[in-house]
């Protein structure tokens, strides 16, 4: 498989067969060396503690999924198809060109914003592969370090599978939006064993279960659905491991760490909120501008439900790990996040929900229907 450059934006590749076109510089264009100065600890102390952490390790180890096995990679739709169900097909409220296009024009828009969403589905499961990697060095408990080899494990097989559906099915693919890129570069770089775990475990994955959320209650791909529902059981663990983690940790800090920890907290989450968009599609299809096309984003409302859907999950986290501080909540406040702190936070784990084996795809359709209809009435109400 040989990715090449073809007509578009910046960043957009399109995948054929011929390898021999691949050069030296081709190889340069797709690695890019980072420097982190991460400071590493051993633990000698193996003693095992019947906890939350050993528990949610124990059922990572039970509930591996394979994606070559337990995924039907020949149930999917074809490049003809829509690629999100009618229904959930809002790029007319965004772009009103959009509506003047034929049937064909549409699907094809359609098929490129996907691409670019799933491309950056993959883009940060390779950063959370490498932050993971990064926290089996420099965590600083036994069980902690076991837990993050684990998800290590569980990452490089969530990167394995998008790309396989961004190679076998879409065909194409995206690079990294530069939101999504600062968000992985905080988490990274820094050498803090801590504010990785905030970046990661609360911050990064809670976008992620936001967003693969999001997908598996719109897609018209019965493969796709069935993919981001096994992903989100183990971007789940993560969050609710590092939740639980972080709450005994950050009570040992003082308060001028505290403070440092939640203006960082703070910063990621400014990256998420309006930042991370498909600029792209508008330049390609409709000749807007970067700033013509985020201007119709943020115009339309259509990203409401899923931002209500992310910070629904992040901000309850946040407080719970004590970095909703007196000094960042009025900032919270004016981007009018603050109101999604009294939601449920993952902290409290549902042992019943987590433990189940995996479901058919019948169920899972089921399922998303059923979440799709909660969603929608939750945050239309709200």
């Amino acid at each position: 498989m040989k990715i090449t450059n073809v007509d578009g934006p910046p960043g957009f590749k399109e995948f054929d067969d011929i390898e021999d076109r691949m050069t030296s510089e081709h190889v340069e264009d797709v690695r890019e060396i980072f420097n982190t100065p991460l400071t590493g600890s051993y633990n000698w102390d193996y003693t095992v503690a019947d906890n939350r952490i050993k528990r949610l390790y124990e059922l990572g180890k039970e509930l591996n999924w394979n994606g070559s096995i337990d995924l039907d990679w020949s149930n999917h739709i074809k490049r003809g198809d829509l690629p999100v169900k009618p229904e959930f097909d809002d790029l007319g409220n965004v772009y009103p060109e959009y509506n003047d296009m034929s049937e064909d024009e549409k699907r094809e828009v359609s098929w490129h914003a996907s691409a670019w969403g799933l491309s950056q589905f993959l883009h940060g499961e390779q950063g959370a592969l490498l932050v993971a990697s990064q926290l089996v060095s420099c965590a600083p408990t036994y069980q902690a370090k076991l837990y993050a080899a684990s998800q290590c494990f569980d990452e490089a097989r969530h990167v394995e599978v998008f790309n396989r559906y961004l190679q076998d099915v879409m065909g194409m693919s995206y690079s990294i939006s530069p939101s999504l890129k600062a968000l992985l570069d905080k988490g990274l770089t820094d050498p803090r064993w801590d504010l990785k775990f905030i970046a990661m475990q609360i911050i990064i994955e809670g976008l992620a279960l936001a967003a693969f959320q999001s997908t598996k209650m719109t897609t018209s791909c019965p493969l796709l659905r069935d993919l981001t529902h096994y992903v989100i059981r183990d971007e789940a663990r993560h969050v609710t491991f590092g939740i639980n983690y972080l709450e005994d940790f950050n009570k040992t800090l003082s308060e001028d760490e505290i403070e440092d920890r939640a203006r960082f907290a703070y910063e990621a989450c400014v990256i998420m909120r309006d930042r991370i968009q498909n600029y792209e599609l508008g330049k390609k299809f409709f000749g807007y501008s970067e700033q013509e096309a985020r201007e119709a984003i943020l115009k339309s409302g259509v990203n409401d439900d899923f931002r209500g859907l992310l910070f629904n999950r992040v901000m309850p986290n946040l407080k719970k790990i004590g970095l909703l501080t007196e000094s960042v909540r009025p900032l919270y406040d004016e981007l009018g996040l603050l109101e999604y702190e009294v939601a449920p936070s993952d902290f409290e784990i549902d042992w019943a929900e987590i433990s189940k084996p995996l479901e058919s795809s019948d169920e899972i359709e089921t399922q998303a229907e059923e979440q799709a209809e909660v969603i929608k009435e939750m945050f239309h109400n709200h």
